[in-house]
């Protein structure tokens, strides 16, 4: 007897309108609040990016924004979705990328929703839903991630599916894998995925099959490894992810890769504490494997925010079959599979749309600027400098706006060591690091943030003159003249 459980027969379609219903709403709910989806400043030079690829009609290989940088080897992974948001803001504006990114986001949760239907009664579909949906909310913004995730579940419960009927995914999955490769680099987590489930699938067949099932998979493994480099880089996009993995020290000093904090109670903590609940009241019990994939992608959440969405979209696909077995599947009317009528979809789509267009008339739709650098950037321009050494979060702002950075967003670009030594200079953890760094880069202008470390030594430091500083960014320009030494002079008092 297998130590693995056996899963029961996938049962019939559910009726689509749970699905139709749940991507219905979490439009509206996005498309309502599409501000939030403009709250980080990476927006905007992602936008930039594909602005330049349509110009050029080509993707980047090597750097033109940095002037540290500046013609080194770099690549977009995210080309694809970078296009898709500069195409949507040069047709609408900022209402284009709140639009296509709400509309990514619905049909995540719209294939979400109908995967768990299919395994669950709607009402325990739709609390899984609004579990995920809480635990990814601060993550959904219009980033290139984004327009990847309805291509991750779809991908995803293609595979996870063909594990619990115990046999092997469909190659029609392959174009999936394709568009994946082309969105984000996060497809890399794709093709990890075939491996575990493989197995899953292997184990859990009949003894006569297994061979054979192997071989299908592994031939599904390595036709999906192909269509990831189905892009303009080919093989070079899957080798990529290894500059983040290589980026060591410099991952915990970025906000979306620092472990989960549970100072205070959030989503993730009440989700872990539920399910935990759960299970002990209950005694639910997952096949090892389903636990093994589980326990993975737990330790990713806790270990980086961003993985966050991953753990909250895939642990349902996992455990959706086991769990049923346990807590009760669909009811009848979910086995029917009635699909909807085709008059109530398009009376859906007309609605949602012309609300899409009231809504955009009453509400502007802009970037969150309370903490960029705006006004700064604006005098810094008068000056007409071209080597500034710039707070980390300011780089995406300006290369969106012509200004080329010291450093920006783009990590994997500038290495582990860089953005180390910048981060040790700008928070002074070695002043040591900033003088080398003014001096080694000829640093014309610095733009740090008014509270920074770095900014009130500035005001201190023999050869730097304060000529602009608001509540966000402060400017200090270099005086002619000046020299540079490992231990300048300092004044008391502030210049």
């Amino acid at each position: 007897m297998s130590i693995f459980a056996s899963y029961p027969a996938r049962p019939a379609a559910p009726p689509a309108p749970l699905a139709l219903w749940v991507g219905a709403g979490v439009y509206a709910l996005f498309v309502m609040a599409g501000n939030h989806l403009l709250i980080d400043p990476d927006t905007m030079w992602q936008i930039t990016i594909g602005r330049w690829i349509l110009d050029h009609g080509a993707v980047p290989t090597v750097d033109v924004y940095s002037f540290t940088m500046r013609g080194q080897p770099w690549i977009s992974t995210q080309w694809l979705a970078q296009t898709a948001y500069a195409a949507a803001y040069a047709l609408a504006g900022w209402t284009g990328p709140v639009v296509l990114a709400s509309i990514c986001i619905a049909a995540t949760y719209a294939l979400l929703a109908r995967y768990l239907a299919r395994h669950f009664s709607e009402t325990t579909a739709l609390v899984l839903v609004a579990a995920a949906l809480a635990l990814t909310v601060p993550h959904l913004l219009a980033r290139p991630h984004v327009l990847a995730l309805p291509v991750m579940v779809a991908w995803v419960s293609g595979l996870v599916g063909a594990a619990d009927r115990r046999g092997a995914p469909s190659f029609r999955l392959l174009p999936l894998m394709a568009l994946w490769a082309n969105l984000h680099g996060g497809f890399v987590l794709g093709l990890a995925l075939v491996f575990p489930l493989a197995v899953d699938a292997v184990w859990n067949g009949q003894a006569s099959q297994r061979r054979s099932l192997a071989l299908r998979w592994a031939a599904f493994g390595l036709a999906a490894l192909a269509a990831s480099c189905a892009t303009p880089y080919g093989w070079n996009s899957l080798l990529a992810s290894r500059k983040i993995l290589a980026l060591g020290e410099a991952l915990p000093l970025i906000m979306e890769w620092r472990p989960a904090d549970f100072s205070r109670p959030g989503s993730l903590e009440i989700c872990l504490l539920s399910g935990v609940g759960l299970a002990l009241y209950r005694g639910i019990s997952l096949p090892p494997l389903r636990i093994v994939l589980l326990l993975g992608m737990l330790h990713m959440a806790l270990s980086q925010t961003r993985s966050l969405e991953t753990f909250a979209l895939l642990v349902p696909l996992f455990i959706a079959s086991p769990l049923a077995r346990q807590i009760g599947g669909p009811g009848d009317d979910a086995k029917r599979g009635i699909a909807p009528p085709r008059l109530l979809v398009a009376a859906m789509a007309v609605a949602l749309f012309a609300g899409t267009v009231a809504w955009a008339s009453l509400v502007r739709f802009q970037p969150h600027m309370r903490g960029s650098p705006v006004a700064a950037v604006t005098e810094l321009k008068k000056l007409n400098v071209s080597r500034v050494f710039n707070d980390y979060d300011f780089g995406g702002y300006l290369i969106a706006n012509g200004v080329a950075p010291f450093i920006d967003g783009r990590t994997e670009l500038y290495g582990e060591k860089f953005f180390v030594d910048h981060n040790a200079a700008s928070g002074l953890m070695k002043p040591e690091n900033l003088f080398r760094l003014l001096d080694q880069y000829s640093i014309e202008a610095t733009l740090l943030r008014t509270e920074s470390a770095a900014t009130t030594l500035l005001d201190h430091m023999d050869g730097w003159h304060k000529i602009y500083t608001d509540d966000i960014a402060t400017i200090h320009l270099r005086k002619s003249g000046a020299v540079h030494t490992v231990e300048p002079a300092v004044s008391p008092q502030a210049k």
